[in-house]
């Protein structure tokens, strides 16, 4: 029975330092039916040469110039050259492990239509990883395992961007990489959750994620962190919110006065409530602030969570316990 093919969309600009090693990362995959689409973002360095070079020796390595510019653009070109039934992401400056495309294709495979293979992840940095890093990837692993991803696909991006693969059917019907919102991978990841695909549990490590001070994620406007709040305001109230029920922002720092804001722009009602005495009772954009108990005296309300500090969320969660009151349902985290 002959393989389907995986077709691997991999934009890249200025990573000559790296890109040599992704590319030996897909020569080794134990699973031979792939096309890597490599499309240049306009690179002034050695990295298309590099990609070039590697052309000539393996034909399922492809070079495409980007018919437009950026990111999105460049994933949209690559899709145009995409010929697998299978789709997956890989970013130039990160690593496959050997088993990542056969232990994706196998899980799509097994569980059909409709699913979302992920795979854990290894961060990696030469300089050593900050302990923020070391907490997302633990975080993130700890739902892939179950493949509980979207539980809390409001904190963070819960699907990594180069370490996913989707029927093609699927990825399209969701609207592929057709979509121009930045950040795109954040945004791809709410897409599908809005289509209901299942994420299939994984407990491997299918991906070493590298990061540096100069990738993309960390010095574009695009992935600044209003950015991301936009989204998820976004997608909340097109998925998760009930015009029905009271709203309730938990936390008065710097996020919650920013969802503040974003919520009176779009004319949403909410009820402002902490746990900090120094700003209980006082009006912020002409809201009062509420002792966080408030929450008791109102009916069936639904909770945003924007206190980042660790301990005051568990502490927040075990409330919510208390009150009978689920995850994704009646309340949520937004970090």
């Amino acid at each position: 029975m002959s393989q389907p093919l995986a077709s691997i969309v991999i934009p890249f600009k200025n990573t000559e330092v790296f890109i040599a090693e992704c590319l030996n990362s897909i020569l080794k995959q134990s699973y031979s039916n792939w096309e890597a689409i490599f499309v240049d973002d306009y690179s002034d360095d050695s990295s298309c040469t590099i990609v070039e070079s590697f052309t000539e020796k393996d034909s399922r390595i492809k070079l495409y110039k980007n018919d437009g510019s950026g990111i999105i653009d460049a994933l949209q070109t690559a899709y145009n050259h995409c010929s697998g039934s299978y789709i997956t992401r890989m970013d130039s400056d990160d690593i496959m492990t050997p088993i990542r495309l056969e232990t994706m294709v196998n899980n799509l495979e097994n569980h059909g239509k409709k699913h979302l293979a992920v795979g854990q992840v290894k961060y990696f940095r030469a300089d050593g990883l900050s302990d923020g890093f070391a907490r997302y990837e633990q975080w993130l692993n700890s739902l892939t395992t179950d493949g509980k991803n979207y539980s809390e696909i409001y904190k963070e991006c819960v699907i990594p961007s180069p370490c996913w693969m989707l029927h093609r059917e699927d990825f399209d019907a969701c609207g592929g990489f057709n979509s121009n919102i930045y950040p795109e991978d954040y945004e791809l990841a709410f897409r599908f959750y809005k289509a209901g695909y299942t994420c299939i549990p994984c407990d491997k490590v299918l991906l070493h994620w590298r990061d540096y001070s100069t990738r993309t994620s960390r010095t574009h406007e695009h992935y600044a962190e209003n950015s991301f709040l936009d989204l998820k305001v976004h997608y909340f109230l097109e998925l998760n919110y009930d015009k029905t029920r009271p709203l309730a922002i938990w936390g008065a720092g710097t996020k919650g006065k920013t969802l503040a804001k974003i919520l009176l722009k779009e004319n949403i009602p909410f009820y402002w409530i902490c746990d900090n005495p120094k700003k209980i009772g006082k009006h912020i954009y002409d809201q009062e602030l509420y002792n966080f108990d408030y929450l008791a005296e109102l009916q069936q309300p639904q909770s945003i969570v924007t206190v980042a500090n660790s301990d005051a969320q568990k502490e927040i969660k075990t409330y919510f316990e208390t009150k009978k009151m689920q995850a994704m349902i009646d309340y949520f985290f937004f970090c």
